[in-house]
């Protein structure tokens, strides 16, 4: 059995949002291409004032999906991604705040942009959206889910993300990242 190259590793990175009473609380786990743990993260509660709804209108949720959640965790976390991943269709927007490829799970609850390129391959039971503005990411996607390790999933890791964030909460651990 042959060991890969430190040049063929590679990080995914699987961003999830929850919109709870509350406010959006963000989920963020970095794997290796085998789908094991490197790091976790999540974000405390945001919550828009009125003020921000109303200055932000129709932009609003992109917002705190995109720049107040997805980029913060991200930036603070010391995993850098090959390929983010996420399941609400909404935070596509991040990949124009980051230098790398974000796509979608297409989750049958929630509806996806206009203009979001729909994908299919083997590494997700669900088909993959691309963001519109970056459909040019699909030829260099295509080559990193190659390197994915047959066995995982893409819509897998989600379900994780959301049970470490329900214990995370019941044991009060939270880290401010958004």
């Amino acid at each position: 059995m042959s060991v890969p190259s430190a040049s063929s590793l590679l990080s995914l990175g699987f961003l999830t949002a929850l919109q709870e009473p509350s406010g959006w609380v963000g989920g963020y786990l970095v794997t290796n291409s085998w789908g094991r743990p490197l790091e976790f993260r999540l974000t405390t509660a945001v919550q828009p004032n009125r003020v921000q709804a109303a200055l932000y209108g129709p932009t609003l949720t992109e917002y705190i999906l995109a720049d107040l959640i997805g980029k913060a965790l991200v930036e603070k976390t010391a995993a850098k991604p090959d390929l983010i991943v996420t399941d609400v269709p909404l935070a596509l927007a991040l990949r124009s705040r980051v230098e790398v490829p974000v796509v979608a799970v297409k989750t049958a609850d929630a509806a996806a942009p206009a203009d979001a390129v729909l994908l299919s391959h083997a590494r997700s039971t669900l088909g993959l959206l691309l963001p519109g503005k970056f459909a040019g990411d699909q030829a260099g996607l295509l080559k990193l889910l190659e390197r994915v390790d047959p066995a995982v999933d893409l819509a897998e890791p989600f379900s994780r993300i959301r049970e470490a964030v329900a214990e995370a909460r019941k044991m009060g651990v939270t880290n401010r990242a958004a």
